[in-house]
């Protein structure tokens, strides 16, 4: 395997291990403060920083070692959008992501990859535009924002400074909601510039 996959790679291996290390504390019922709470989201925010900056160094490798490939196009958008789709999940069953927004979400999602199939068998390879990176770029600030929230109750800094729990949620959710947004905005660019395809493929 080519190192620049290699290190697309390790975002669908790191995905599961960051689900279940997130839920762990929740399905042991551990409280606010324990050592298996805290030691859980100190763990998961390098671990998901970690799988975020292999998004940089898989792009990296494949310019320097001259990796770039039709495989790699599609590979690295997979890899991204299975590790964001693992962490909105366990954000969604936390409360910080709306099961509507979620859903527009994964509604995006599963069409864009559609379209990727679809222009694939027809011999295109389908590579990140501008629009779908900013989308990432705030899926990922999405994904650290919810993470540092949920820190903040589980290491008991919530009830110590007197928060509101509940206005976590307002927050996370405006950050969604910018999500959803640009996923949309970016998918109608990937429909005007690859959507021949599609009709093509129809016919």
């Amino acid at each position: 395997m080519k190192t620049s996959n290699k290190f697309t790679f390790c975002r669908i291996i790191i995905s599961p291990v960051f689900f279940v290390l997130y839920f762990l504390p929740i399905w042991l019922k551990s409280e606010p403060k324990s050592i298996l709470s805290i030691i859980s989201v100190c763990v998961c925010i390098p671990l998901l920083a970690f799988a975020e900056f292999t998004d940089y160094l898989d792009g990296h490798y494949a310019r320097k070692n001259n990796e770039v490939s039709d495989f790699g196009k599609m590979f690295d958008p997979f890899a991204d959008v299975f590790l964001h789709l693992s962490t909105f999940t366990a954000f969604v069953f936390s409360g910080y992501l709306h099961p509507a927004l979620y859903a527009l979400i994964l509604y995006r999602e599963f069409s864009q990859n559609f379209l990727r199939m679809v222009a694939a068998k027809s011999g295109t390879a389908i590579a990140a535009r501008k629009g779908g990176k900013l989308k990432t770029v705030f899926y990922v600030a999405c994904c650290f924002v919810c993470l540092i929230l949920e820190s903040l109750n589980r290491t008991g800094l919530t009830q110590s400074w007197g928060l509101n729990p509940e206005i976590y949620k307002y927050i996370s959710n405006g950050f969604f909601i910018v999500c959803v947004l640009l996923s949309y905005i970016s998918f109608v660019d990937y429909l005007k510039h690859f959507g021949k395809i599609l009709k093509d493929a129809a016919k």
